[in-house]
């Protein structure tokens, strides 16, 4: 058994985190962190954990170094660059779920968050945590920084047609949907009932700090800097991200020759391409899945891509614990395979 600590257990993706390692049968879960809710029980919060209850505490460094293999952090953005540094300094190994870590360079990180970063020390050794680019380094790494969700969808969607080069760099859309979950567990009249039901909103537009993750990720793909539009909707619904995602495939190139290119993902266990239809948000809800599909538009010479997960799993949680199963040496899918919901 490893020994797993949650700081910031009652945040979404932490509480997310909890449940499904809750049924992980090769981890322990030694503690459950949360400033606000310390001493509660964690059904306290979150009632459905009503059978397998957890006691959230205050932050001791110390105890969960010594009682920790894998601390994985859901802390908001500059916090956690304050926090990861002791938790390597004692011992264990990190899955930071904040941006603080995924980032190369400080100066893209400083630029978009708009803050300083704390911990510019650790950016050359952090790993960006997204197992179907980076397995191998992820099964070694002391400190990994697990993607946005946005990003998540939207790469794993273009990362393989860029590094075929059947697609052109520059002009790349992407447009993203998603659920409210997204912007975490707080009281924010702009994501009540009344002002999501029945609506549908753009917001971010050409500052919304995933554009930075992406084209980070995405340049690498191409070999050439890449910059993008990105434009993230809210949906009223609680979970899931659709991204549809416009690019301009280079001459000669047919739907053969993108579904080739995304067969480096034919052995991967949790992304699906599909060949003649395209995915909902509805296949992916409640899995640790990536559904992506395509439709080429020969008459305006336009790749149109749809690519859709659960931004909670595989955007947050999920995708932590398919790194933590890496990093521990365990079956990747372990506590991951769960199909998902649908209804």
């Amino acid at each position: 058994m490893v020994n797993i600590s949650v700081i910031g257990a009652t945040g979404y993706a932490g509480a997310e985190l909890m449940r499904i390692l809750s049924g992980h049968k090769k981890v322990n879960i030694t503690h459950a962190v949360s400033k606000t809710f310390a001493g509660k029980a964690l059904s306290d919060i979150y009632p459905n954990f009503m059978f397998r209850d957890y006691t959230l505490e205050e932050m001791d460094i110390g105890a969960i170094c010594h009682d920790s293999d894998i601390v994985l952090t859901c802390l908001p953005h500059g916090t956690s660059s304050e926090v990861v540094p002791a938790l390597l300094t004692g011992g264990v190994r990190v899955i930071d779920l904040s941006g603080d870590f995924r980032y190369s360079n400080a100066n893209v990180y400083e630029l978009w968050y708009k803050m300083a970063h704390k911990a510019k020390h650790l950016l050359g050794e952090s790993v960006y945590g997204m197992p179907e680019l980076y397995r191998t380094r992820i099964r070694n790494a002391r400190l990994i920084g697990n993607p946005g969700c946005y990003t998540t969808c939207a790469i794993l969607a273009l990362y393989p047609l860029l590094v075929q080069g059947i697609i052109e760099t520059g002009g790349i859309i992407i447009d993203a949907k998603s659920g409210t979950s997204g912007a975490g567990r707080k009281a924010d009249t702009g994501y009540s009932f009344c002002e999501t039901d029945g609506n549908v909103k753009a917001y971010g537009i050409a500052t919304h700090r995933h554009t930075s993750e992406i084209e980070q990720e995405l340049s690498l793909a191409a070999k050439e800097s890449i910059a993008l539009s990105f434009t993230p909707h809210l949906l009223p619904i609680k979970r899931g991200i659709i991204s549809t995602i416009y690019v301009t495939p280079k001459e000669g190139i047919d739907e053969g020759a993108v579904f080739a290119a995304y067969g480096m993902f034919c052995d991967e266990p949790f992304v699906k391409v599909y060949e003649n239809s395209l995915p909902e948000i509805k296949h992916v809800a409640g899995s640790n899945n990536c559904a992506i599909g395509f439709a080429l538009d020969k008459r305006v010479n336009r790749l149109v891509i749809v690519s859709c997960i659960d931004n909670l799993i595989k955007g947050a949680a999920g995708q932590a614990v398919q790194n933590m199963n890496l990093m521990c040496g365990f079956d990747e899918r372990e506590g991951l395979c769960d199909i998902g919901w649908y209804i």
